[in-house]
């Protein structure tokens, strides 16, 4: 945990807090013998009004694929994190551990409205690329082309369009 709080406040994802919201924190154990964080946002998504970006839909989204036969499947890992929370509202975020009282400055895993936010940045920022050689599903982002020659022009532009 402390290991946790000392790389985020170094990366400025989280600060100090003095908010008087606070949500339990936590790690479980994963099935592979890591930790999950957990941040119990449970009172605060009760509260929330939702976004509702809709997720691809599945059956759609496979039908996109019929004629490729090169994929490659890119994971943007904590790629929340490109998402800062609008100022003024980080409080709401607020955690407790033992060894302090944090609120994070860029959007968390646990916020009911983190998955639809997400989708909607990625698709405007995979937008030219969506529906021609790209499906893109929250932070993962599957590139599928018709052949190698096609493949080998289409990856390397995905790079420079999520540089942002």
């Amino acid at each position: 945990m402390e290991e946790y709080i000392e790389a985020t406040l170094k990366q400025e994802f989280i600060r100090p807090s003095t908010s008087p919201a606070t949500s339990s924190f936590f790690f479980v154990g994963k099935k592979d013998g890591g930790l999950q964080l957990c941040v119990n946002y449970r009172a605060l998504n009760s509260q929330t009004v939702k976004f509702r970006y809709p997720l691809p839909p599945v059956p759609a989204t496979l039908e996109q694929l019929c004629g490729a036969h090169t994929f490659t499947k890119l994971d943007l890992r904590s790629a929340y994190n490109l998402i800062r929370i609008c100022e003024g509202d980080e409080w709401k975020t607020a955690f407790v551990t033992p060894s302090g009282h944090y609120e994070y400055q860029v959007m968390p895993y646990g916020l009911s409205n983190s998955p639809s936010v997400f989708q909607g940045f990625m698709n405007e920022v995979i937008r030219e690329f969506l529906h021609r050689f790209v499906i893109v599903y929250i932070d993962n982002i599957l590139i599928y082309s018709q052949n190698l020659a096609e493949h080998r022009q289409h990856v390397p532009s995905i790079p420079e369009a999520v540089k942002v």
